[in-house]
């Protein structure tokens, strides 16, 4: 079976990072008229009608250029300019969310561009968030090809950085049984219908296991055992690394004790089939992880999604 996620990492690029602190080399690949360049306003950009506008290096504005990598015999970049750029089209300049309809295996860019448009709007939003020094409040400035910052005052410098999320597709019962169940949930501030698998952060000192039982308890007051790691998925919405788990419930009563969490519920496979097809139950989109362990519990593709 083939998982919808995986379509977002296919055919990542070389991301050349002994290379980003080459200042001769940078400028030879930069001044190379093949060069492509993703402009980023902040952290959106500005699809066109045929998909993601990629321009020549030669057309790209001035701003903070970042290095992506390479895919044959091509170097990939990105331009961040100020967010005040977008201000003047909102409504043409997307957040990576909504960029993802042209990221899909079905978007005419093609699923090749998925990891070069999150390695850069990743990078972007991390420009945005760290502006000032953590250690001195100084001012920070690019360097690396914009994979580091390094304030003006005391030196120190910045890396990016993932946030580890745990998302989570919890079963009852006995395995591959018709009454085998899951366990997905649904946030107060979605429209009615639609449920996913449970996800959290992973805390300071925290296995990714015992992240998985913790939030599954503290969201549904179900208690989980055996936890099997399934996947991963880059999610910079801003900055997450989103792994994901089956993992099977010990107990099954339902206590709702956390505010986002509105309802939870367990659906068997024919329960979800009928209901997915009816339209009464809208599971997560096609190119997210959850929907992947959705369907890999479930064993085939759904119809429906958010």
């Amino acid at each position: 079976m083939t998982f919808p996620h995986l379509s977002l990492v296919a055919d990542p690029h070389d991301r050349l990072g002994l290379l980003r602190t080459d200042e001769a080399w940078l400028a030879e690949r930069w001044a190379d008229p093949t060069g492509q360049v993703l402009v980023i306003a902040g952290t959106r950009v500005r699809p066109g009608p045929d998909g993601l506008e990629w321009v020549s290096t030669a057309d790209a504005p001035d701003g903070v250029r970042v290095l992506l990598g390479a895919r044959g015999d091509v170097t990939w970049w990105a331009v961040i300019v100020p967010g005040e750029v977008a201000k003047a089209e909102p409504e043409r300049w997307l957040p990576l969310r909504g960029l993802l309809p042209f990221l899909g295996g079905g978007a005419a860019d093609g699923p090749g561009v998925a990891p070069l448009v999150f390695h850069a709007i990743g990078l972007a939003e991390w420009h945005w968030a760290h502006r000032f020094c953590p250690r001195c409040g100084g001012a920070l400035v690019a360097r690396a090809a914009g994979h580091e910052l390094v304030c003006t005052g005391c030196g120190k410098p910045q890396f990016p950085r993932s946030d580890p999320a745990v998302i989570m597709l919890i079963a009852a019962g006995e395995p591959g049984a018709p009454d085998e169940r899951c366990l997905l949930g649904r946030n107060r501030t979605w429209p009615e219908g639609r449920f996913s698998t449970l996800a959290g952060f992973c805390e300071p000192g925290e296995s990714l296991e015992d992240a998985v039982r913790r939030e599954v308890l503290e969201e549904t007051g179900v208690a989980v055992g055996e936890v099997s790691y399934f996947g991963n998925q880059p999610w910079p919405l801003p900055s997450s690394l989103m792994l994901g788990f089956h993992g099977r419930a010990v107990s099954e009563q339902i206590r709702l004790d956390d505010d986002e969490v509105e309802d939870a519920r367990w659906f068997t496979r024919e329960e979800m089939r009928e209901q997915a097809h009816a339209g009464t139950l809208v599971l997560p989109g096609g190119v997210s992880i959850s929907r992947s362990l959705v369907e890999d519990w479930y064993g085939a593709p759904l119809p429906g999604s958010w």
